[in-house]
């Protein structure tokens, strides 16, 4: 190599050792300017994951024990420790078990109770269920007209048996009407209106 080529090499070197250093630098200074707020930002980062490994646990925890409470119920409905720690660990969970007791049981004094739950779906079952307990024609009609309702077309089939007891042909006949074809009860008010309501 020549000499000219070898002070241009050694100049490269120089260069990329400058430029190095002078970053070194940049970031010492952003370090020191901002020392503070990176300690903290890094204090908070760890303060959230520490917070969010402790939530999951306790989580975890809870419904571990509400799961095992449960299986303890289904085995002693009678056991009350296990329907305290249930109702204290997971209350939607205590809710819709204190739902398929009061069903078995034809319990319409805790299925009103059970029409304030928390749980959406225990509360709309809850309504339905008494309205088909109590086989009363207001109950259904507001249960049926509740768009959100889940047993809706069960409860406007149920209303429409009612009236052709009644021998209200024509509102029953309306009353199925309202059922969707896409509905799983569409073929029992079909036959109804068929064979049942002429």
């Amino acid at each position: 190599m020549s000499l000219k080529e070898n002070i241009s090499m050694v100049r490269d070197e120089l260069n990329a050792e400058e430029k190095f250093f002078e970053n070194a630098v940049k970031t010492e200074r952003f370090v020191k300017k901002y020392k503070t707020k990176l300690i903290g930002l890094a204090v908070a980062a760890a303060v959230i994951i520490g917070a969010n490994i402790v939530y999951e646990y306790i989580k975890n925890s809870e419904a571990e024990a509400s799961n095992a409470a449960l299986m303890i119920l289904k085995k002693d409905a009678g056991n009350k420790e296990a329907l305290a720690v249930l109702k204290d660990k997971n209350p939607n969970l205590y809710d819709l078990y204190m739902l398929s007791t009061a069903i078995e049981k034809g319990d319409v004094s805790k299925l009103k109770e059970l029409r304030s739950s928390k749980a959406l779906a225990v509360s709309d079952l809850a309504s339905y269920q008494i309205a088909s307990l109590e086989k009363k024609q207001a109950d259904l009609n507001s249960y049926t007209n509740n768009e959100d309702s889940i047993y809706r077309d069960m409860s406007a089939l149920q209303s429409a048996v009612l009236l052709m007891q009644e021998k209200k042909l024509d509102q029953a006949h309306r009353k199925l009407a309202l059922i969707s074809s896409s509905s799983p009860v569409y073929p029992a008010a079909m036959s109804l209106m068929h064979y049942g309501v002429k």
